[in-house]
């Protein structure tokens, strides 16, 4: 087994293990409550806002709460959710359906792409992993988001800009700057930063520029 499948394979158990004690809730997915989760994908409208009929591809996308919020922000386009934890897609399944405009698939990410990506909250548990083998593998899955998003990504990470005593050590936390700096490097200028919106992490979002 490589690291990146025991990263997986560890990251899929905690997740099935949260959805099994708290159902298909925001604490089933490990967050807070509604309003902090909500608060978190308003962020990534930025990125989708101007552009309702593209197709997104949700990332860990858990049991589905970001399509009905898309919904409601008046996205149209296509949907896919994919998740690593199957009892995950099944919760999606059951509380969503699935049609022509939305679907969610177990696996880390499918093949092709959509117009834009998305990884909300999948960076941040390490479950055993070192933090520079978790690195690597944040780096790795930013460039997965890269690759599966034709007109642009976007992902949040827990802030190293945040205070030390409130930190978890089986937790990942990301330099913003560092991260902004890389994601320009590898990417091209079209990056914007967010972390003004009340949580201790960040968001990032990457554009494609147009030809």
């Amino acid at each position: 087994m490589s690291a990146k499948d025991g990263i997986l394979d560890a990251v899929g158990a905690y997740y099935s293990g949260k959805l099994a004690e708290h159902g298909p809730t925001p604490r089933g997915v490990d967050w807070k409550d509604t309003e902090s989760q909500h608060l978190r994908h308003s962020q990534f409208l930025r990125l989708l806002a101007q552009d309702p009929d593209a197709s997104v591809l949700d990332v860990g996308c858990g049991y589905g709460d970001f399509l009905p919020f898309l919904r409601a922000a008046g996205h149209r386009g296509r949907y896919i959710g994919c998740d690593v934890a199957a009892p995950m897609v099944a919760a999606a399944r059951q509380l969503h359906g699935e049609g022509p405009d939305h679907s969610f698939i177990v696996g880390v990410a499918p093949e092709g792409a959509a117009d834009y990506a998305i990884g909300s909250g999948i960076l941040n548990v390490m479950r055993g992993s070192t933090p520079e083998a978790w690195a690597h593998y944040v780096r790795a899955t930013i460039e997965t988001l890269h690759g599966a998003g034709r007109r642009g990504f976007g992902f949040n990470m827990l802030s190293l800009v945040s205070d030390p005593e409130r930190r978890r050590a089986d937790l990942f936390y990301g330099d913003p700057v560092g991260v902004l700096a890389d994601c320009i490097a590898r990417y091209g200028r079209h990056v914007a930063l967010m972390q003004d919106y009340g949580l201790w992490e960040f968001t990032m979002i990457v554009r494609r520029p147009t030809p």
